[in-house]
C-alpha cells in the first residue's frame, strides 16, 4: 500500500519491536524452573497450609500494624496521624486474596499477571497512586518469608518437615517477587520522562487498557520506538493479537570483540494495526525512528476501524 505525504508517494512499512521485556508468563516460567520448584517442594509445604492458614489472620492483621509502626512506611500511605479505615479495609482485602492464592499453591499464569500487576499498584499506578519504593516492596516479602517461619516453628516445634517447608515457601516467595519488581519496573519506566505524552485508544484495545486514554511521560529526544516499547511491557496481554513473532539474526561481539550471530526474539505487527501519530500513520512516515515532541498524540487503533 501507498500514500501521499507532504506531496509525495510513500509506501508503507511494517514496524516491529525487537526489545520487549519477557511476559509475566515467560517470567513465570523461567525462575520456576531456575529455582527448582520440584514435587518435594510442593509436598513439604502442603503439610504446613493448614497451620498457616489458622494464623492468616493475624499475619494479614500484624503486616498492617507493622507498617503503622514504622514511621517511614506510615507516611508514604498517608497513616501519620492513623489509619484511614477505608484505606487499611481496602489493603486488608487485597492481601487477603494475595495469601489465600499463596497458600493454595496457587501456579497459574493468571496469578504470574496478578502479581505483576500487583507491583504496578505499588508503583503508584493504583487506584491511590500510592508510590511505594521498591526496598519495602521487598523488604514486605521477607516479612513475610520470617512470619512464616515464625508461625511454623511455635504451630509445628521440632517437626522435621519444617525446614523442607520453608525453603519451598521461600522459593515460592522470591517467585512472587520477581513478578511483581517486573511490574514494577514497566510503572516506573512509564513515568520517566521530561513531558507529557497522550495516548488514546479505541476498539479492542480498551479490553486490555479498561481506559481510552492514559499519559505517559517522554524524555527530551523520546522517539516511537520508546513510546511502544514501554506500552507493550506495561500491558504485555496486548502483544498476542497485535503482533507476530518473528527471529532476527543479531551480529554481536564476544569479550575478545569477535562477532558471533544470535538469534533475537523481535514483534512485528500483524496486518491492520495502526498507530497513528498526530493522525499519520507511522507506518507511512518514519516509523518507529520519529522524535516525540511535546504536546503531540499517539492513537491505537486495531484492524477494522
Amino acid at each position: 500500500m501507498v500514500a501521499l505525504l507532504n506531496g509525495q508517494v510513500v509506501k508503507e512499512t511494517t514496524w516491529q519491536l525487537a526489545n520487549l521485556a519477557p511476559t509475566p508468563e515467560e517470567e513465570w516460567n523461567r525462575l520456576r524452573d531456575f529455582l527448582g520448584l520440584a514435587p518435594a517442594d510442593y509436598e513439604a509445604m502442603l503439610a504446613t497450609v493448614e497451620p498457616l492458614f489458622r494464623r492468616g489472620p493475624e499475619l494479614v492483621a500484624g503486616t498492617y500494624d507493622y507498617l503503622l509502626g514504622h514511621h517511614e512506611t506510615a507516611v508514604l500511605l498517608g497513616w501519620e496521624k492513623g489509619a484511614d479505615p477505608d484505606h487499611l479495609a481496602e489493603r486488608r482485602r487485597f492481601f487477603t486474596v494475595w495469601l489465600a492464592r499463596t497458600l493454595g499453591l496457587d501456579l497459574s499464569h493468571d496469578f504470574a499477571h496478578y502479581l505483576f500487576r500487583a507491583g504496578q499498584i505499588h508503583a503508584a499506578h493504583g487506584p491511590r497512586h500510592i508510590h511505594v519504593p521498591d526496598v519495602y516492596v521487598t523488604g514486605s516479602i521477607s516479612l513475610v518469608n520470617a512470619t512464616f517461619a515464625r508461625f511454623l516453628t511455635e504451630e509445628m516445634p521440632g517437626n522435621p518437615i519444617v525446614p523442607a517447608a520453608l525453603a519451598g515457601w521461600n522459593k515460592l516467595l522470591s517467585l512472587h517477587l520477581h513478578l511483581m519488581l517486573l511490574g514494577y519496573r514497566t510503572a516506573r519506566a512509564w513515568d520517566a520522562g521530561d513531558f507529557p505524552v497522550e495516548l488514546s485508544f479505541y476498539g479492542r484495545v480498551r479490553n486490555v487498557t479498561k481506559r481510552p486514554k492514559m499519559t505517559m511521560q517522554l524524555p527530551e529526544g523520546g522517539r516511537m520506538d520508546t513510546v511502544l516499547t514501554r506500552f507493550f511491557n506495561y500491558f504485555p496481554q496486548a502483544r498476542p493479537d497485535v503482533f507476530e513473532i518473528t527471529w532476527l539474526d543479531r551480529e554481536r561481539l564476544d569479550e575478545r570483540g569477535r562477532p558471533w550471530l544470535v538469534m533475537e526474539k523481535s514483534h512485528r505487527v500483524r496486518k491492520g494495526w495502526r498507530v497513528l501519530l498526530n493522525g499519520r500513520n507511522i507506518s507511512f512516515a518514519n516509523g518507529l525512528n520519529q522524535i516525540i515532541q511535546p504536546g503531540d498524540k499517539v492513537s491505537v487503533f486495531p484492524p477494522g476501524r
